[in-house]
């Protein structure tokens, strides 16, 4: 797996926006490069010093490809402004280039999120932290499935919590690769594991707390597997308004009972809930 480099804020990124995908499996060799996303049928080579020979010569080798744009800047840019420490609850998200000083009850979780979008200032993000801080209280979850893992900030948290095993699962190669990063660098090993495949395919397995951070197409075939109700926990998010309403209206047909909804400015909304109720009587 080719290792993903660490950026700083003031990092240059140079970025070739190609029509086409280029596998990600393929192997850039090159020290500059630093990582390939793959997005519906395009892919966006990352890299840290310019690289429009090296470009060229994927484009020959993989018919069908076309160099759509490039861009040049620098990381803070790419993550949409500065990036200081974050603190939710009580996790305090430190980049790797600074640390703040933790508080007595602070969670602190080194977090690099690479060219990945998943810094832990998305509402979605900061709705699963609470709703995994409660499903965790009392060391009730030892075991957690987090479905749409993108840089791992979920499982790291419920790792940092005492969960014991975890499953981290994103479809997206370069996503899972930034997880394995992050995993190490929270000497997490131990703990989580990281795989790249669907979600979909990943609930026959019981946990005690499945989170799904993930796109409507994929979270409404995802509570319909059989191994949904498996779960004893579950967090989902990434829905807007419409969605989380055909969502809910699923869920009440099912054994399912939900506990808390955070609504932020009614746009981005995620539920907390439990499975396999009892029937009352």
């Amino acid at each position: 797996m080719h290792p993903v480099p660490l950026l700083r804020p003031d990092t240059l990124l140079f970025i070739y926006y190609i029509e086409g995908i280029v596998p990600a499996l393929h192997t850039i060799s090159a020290a500059n490069f630093i990582g390939n996303w793959v997005e519906d049928d395009f892919s966006f080579l990352f890299f840290t010093q310019p690289a429009k020979d090296q470009v060229v010569e994927i484009l020959t080798e993989f018919k069908g490809l076309k160099l759509l744009d490039e861009y040049k800047m620098t990381y803070a840019e790419w993550q949409g402004g500065s990036i200081e420490p974050v603190r939710i609850g009580r996790f305090l998200l430190n980049p790797t280039w600074i640390k703040a000083s933790p508080g007595a009850d602070d969670i602190a979780i080194t977090l690099d999120s690479g060219v990945v979008f998943g810094n832990g200032t998305h509402p979605t993000t900061q709705a699963c932290l609470e709703a995994i801080d409660i499903a965790c209280s009392g060391k009730k979850a030892k075991t957690m499935l987090d479905l749409g893992s993108g840089t791992g900030i979920l499982a790291l948290a419920a790792a940092k919590l005492g969960c014991e095993k975890i499953i981290a699962v994103d479809y997206n190669f370069l996503a899972t690769q930034t997880a394995c990063m992050n995993v190490r660098l929270n000497h997490l090993e131990d703990q989580i594991l990281v795989v790249n495949g669907r979600a979909e395919e990943h609930t026959s397995v019981a946990t005690d707390l499945l989170v799904a951070n993930i796109h409507y197409d994929v979270m409404k075939d995802l509570v319909r597997t059989e191994g949904f109700l498996r779960q004893k926990w579950f967090v989902l998010s990434g829905l807007l308004r419409g969605e989380v309403d055909k969502i809910t209206e699923f869920l009440h047909t099912q054994p399912v009972l939900i506990l808390k909804r955070w609504n932020q400015d009614d746009i981005w909304h995620t539920l907390l809930g439990i499975t396999n109720m009892p029937e009352t009587k």
